[in-house]
Parts: C-alpha cells; sequence; structure tokens
C-alpha cells in the first residue's frame, strides 16, 4: 500500500496521482467496462463481475448498467437493493447501501471532495467522507448525496433532491439543499393486496 492510498483510506487529504490508486482505477474500470457491456440476458455474469468489482454484494441485488465507480472496493450493497441505470458512485471512502434500498436512475452517491483553500487544491489535494444509506431507503432520480452524508433508514430522498447533510429515518426530504418534507406516517400507509374496485 502506498502513502497516499493509505492516506485515503484514513480520510485524509492525499494525491490521486498516485502509482498504486492508478492500477486500482484501472482494474475498475477495466471491471466496468465488461460489465456495462453485458447483454440482459447475462444476469449471471453480471452478478460475478459485480462482486468482483464491489467490497460486498448481499443476496438479490441488482444494479442496471451503467455502472461507474472510481474504485469498486469500497462500496458496500445490501441484500435485495435495486440500483437503477446510471448510478454514479465515486468510492474514495466506503459507500454502504443498506438492504431492500431502491436506487432511481442517474443518483451519484458522492464520498469525493476538494480543500476550499485553493493553494491544496491547485496542486492537487483531495479526500474523502463517507456515505451510509440505512435499509430501505428509495432514493428519486437523479438524487445527489454528498460527502460524509447519512440517510436514516426508511427514508425517501425527492428527485433531484441534493443531500448535503444527514437525514433521519423515516422521512421523506425533498429539494436544493435535500430538507425533511415530513415524517412517514399513517397516511403513507397502502394495503398492496387490497383491490380498489372501480365505482
Amino acid at each position: 500500500m502506498s502513502e497516499m492510498k493509505d492516506r485515503m483510506l484514513r480520510g485524509e487529504l492525499y494525491i490521486a496521482d498516485d502509482p498504486v490508486l492508478a492500477a486500482d482505477t484501472a482494474r475498475a474500470q477495466a471491471l466496468l467496462e465488461r460489465y456495462n457491456a453485458t447483454r440482459h440476458d447475462e444476469q449471471a455474469e453480471r452478478d460475478r463481475l459485480l462482486r468482483e468489482l464491489l467490497g460486498s454484494v448481499g443476496d438479490g441485488v441488482v444494479v442496471r448498467p451503467a455502472l461507474r465507480c472510481d474504485y469498486g472496493t469500497q462500496v458496500t450493497i445490501g441484500a435485495g437493493s435495486f440500483v437503477n441505470y446510471d448510478c454514479v458512485l465515486l468510492d474514495v471512502a466506503a459507500i454502504t447501501i443498506g438492504a431492500a434500498c431502491q436506487i432511481a436512475p442517474r443518483v451519484q452517491l458522492l464520498t469525493a471532495t476538494h480543500p476550499v483553500d485553493p493553494g491544496p487544491r491547485r496542486a492537487g489535494w483531495e479526500s474523502g467522507a463517507p456515505i451510509a444509506i440505512g435499509d430501505n431507503v428509495w432514493l428519486g432520480g437523479g438524487a445527489i448525496v454528498c460527502p460524509g452524508v447519512t440517510i436514516g433508514e426508511d427514508s425517501v430522498v425527492g428527485a433531484g433532491a441534493v443531500v448535503t447533510r444527514d437525514l433521519p429515518a423515516g422521512v421523506v426530504a425533498v429539494g436544493n439543499p435535500a430538507r425533511v418534507l415530513r415524517e412517514i406516517g399513517e397516511r403513507d400507509r397502502v394495503d398492496p393486496v387490497r383491490r380498489e374496485t372501480a365505482p
């Protein structure tokens, strides 16, 4: 392990232009090219490649291509989660997606960040902060989750929201920056077995 990779994994400032990190990126991009080129009827091959690419993948996970990530090894997806088209996972820090999550198209989970101080930023220093998505979270289309954010279980994030701060469990959040609109409660309960009858 190089000094820069060690710094990255500790969440410290690091320079990405590092031979070890470059090799890790090359490995991930080669696997992603193969994954994203698979046909719809090659689900077994997709599953195999996904497990080779990512840090941990639970049973019954579905990730529709195209998928993008930096390294893959820092991504964990819990059992039964569904990740729709064009997801971006910038995993310079850990990304944990819980079980039974619904990740809509073009969602971005972005752990990478840069110094506001222009000098170190110009010199190429960057860092990351982990993202944690609780079980049974639904992220709407195009939602962006920023570095260091945790979203509590059962919460819903509206389409196009930009989540810059932690969200508690069991809420609906919308907007840019995302704000809690309301708690999920009785008015949200539905019975999927009951059939509605026309008048």
